[in-house]
């Protein structure tokens, strides 16, 4: 009989809205009876299982805070408290652990140690954009961010035009909010007219848009989108 305790995947939000609006009550349930939580930003994990009602006094939660490298040696003490029979929640700071986010070191780690790793159900604005763009759900391909300065840049988005030509997948790709009409100004000059560009902003949010359509009408658009969420897809159909 296995008496090892669990590693909770929890979801979080992508913005500033209510927590029922987009957290499914099972994903709730499991987060507010939850003690210990491996997080990004304990400051901000705290206020939101406030928002939430966990179970527990906010004092009395016990975090371990995780950064872009994964020290999985920070993290000793989290691993002995599940394998004595403790659950613990990997939890993001916005959409879904170890997606686009740190953490999947933690849970390689977890299915070595034989620990069982449990996902809930939240929004991710990867796959959100994917069912909303009209692009190729069953070949894609997330990059993260790409290269800043802009001859690396120019050249990695025809590096993903050509690839969307060839095999007909989905190219995606994320920037930060400030740098967004930055990389979309790129984005028109690296790439053919006839490439279908989808931006989706906002994600759950009420100020939710998302536009697919042919780079040409791309520059012919006034999208305010700057210092806004926002999650590219480029594809040559």
């Amino acid at each position: 009989m296995n008496t090892k305790g669990n590693l909770f995947l929890f979801p979080t939000l992508l913005g500033e809205n209510h927590f029922e609006e987009v957290l499914p009550l099972k994903t709730l349930s499991f987060m507010r009876s939850t003690k210990y939580f491996i997080v990004e930003n304990e400051r901000t994990a705290r206020r939101f299982l406030s928002a939430i009602k966990s179970s527990f006094p906010i004092p009395e939660l016990i975090f371990w805070t995780i950064d872009k490298h994964d020290n999985i040696g920070d993290f000793s003490e989290a691993f002995k408290l599940m394998e004595a029979g403790e659950n613990v929640g990997l939890l993001s700071e916005a959409g879904c652990p170890a997606i686009a986010d740190p953490g999947n070191n933690i849970v390689a780690t977890a299915h070595q140690k034989r620990i069982r790793v449990v996902p809930f159900t939240g929004p991710s604005s990867i796959l959100l954009s994917l069912m909303a763009s009209g692009f190729n759900g069953q070949n894609f391909q997330f990059h993260g961010y790409l290269p800043r300065d802009k001859s690396p840049l120019n050249q990695k988005l025809k590096s993903l035009e050509n690839e969307s030509r060839k095999n007909k997948t989905a190219q995606i790709f994320i920037e930060t909010p400030y740098r967004n009409q930055a990389i979309l100004d790129e984005i028109l000059i690296a790439c053919q007219p006839q490439s279908m560009l989808c931006i989706a902003v906002d994600l759950t949010l009420e100020t939710e848009e998302i536009i697919s359509m042919p780079i040409a009408n791309w520059k012919k658009n006034t999208l305010l989108f700057n210092k806004r969420p926002a999650i590219f897809l480029l594809q040559v159909l």
